[in-house]
């Protein structure tokens, strides 16, 4: 499997989105149960500014997996996990700098 090396330039967001199943009832009252095996998926929002040829390297590494491959990712200060990135924006930051923002969501294959 792929591995993501670059590091983010800037702090990262980290989100966690529990899957739950939720029944609702009269009055207001509910109840809820996790949903599967996997129930708290991380999904971090990552900010790059590097020298284009750089930023090109990343970009090409996230074109080649197109949301399809999943590829090793370890943010710092966390265990390593199964990535896909179905999005990111590429900007023209100055002369020869770019920037790149991409947000990757945990899978389980």
């Amino acid at each position: 499997m792929p591995t993501f090396t670059w590091v983010p330039t800037y702090d990262a967001t980290k989100t966690i989105t529990p899957t739950v199943k939720v029944i609702k009832f009269g009055d207001g009252y509910e109840q809820r149960q996790g949903s599967g095996i996997n129930q708290q998926k991380r999904r971090y929002a990552l900010t790059f500014k590097r020298p284009k040829a750089e930023i090109e390297a990343i970009d090409a590494f996230l074109k080649a997996r197109g949301a399809i491959e999943a590829f090793t990712y370890t943010h710092s200060g966390q265990s390593a996990g199964q990535f896909v990135c179905r999005e990111w924006t590429r900007t023209n930051i100055a002369l020869g700098v770019d920037g790149l923002s991409a947000t990757f969501e945990e899978v389980y294959e």
